[in-house]
């Protein structure tokens, strides 16, 4: 799976992600449980994901170092 643009749609127990690549192609659809989020993220390789800005904007500072995605507040 490639994506360069991921957009994932925060919700109290389900993600909605949509990616799509870097021509405009639908590459990542995907309903996601909460507990599951990070470790989707985790196996993907770098790209571009964008956040609402919502409480969910802390998620990314709560991964660590090393993550090689990035993150954009919408």
């Amino acid at each position: 799976m490639s994506a360069a643009f991921i957009g994932p749609g925060p919700a109290k127990s389900v993600f909605q992600v949509h990616g799509v690549d870097a021509h405009g192609k639908v590459g990542v659809t995907k309903r996601l449980r909460r507990d599951t989020v990070l470790a989707f993220f985790a196996n993907l390789p770098a790209c571009v994901v964008g956040l609402e800005a919502c409480a969910g904007l802390t998620l990314p500072r709560q991964t660590g170092p090393g993550a090689t995605s990035v993150m954009r507040p919408l």
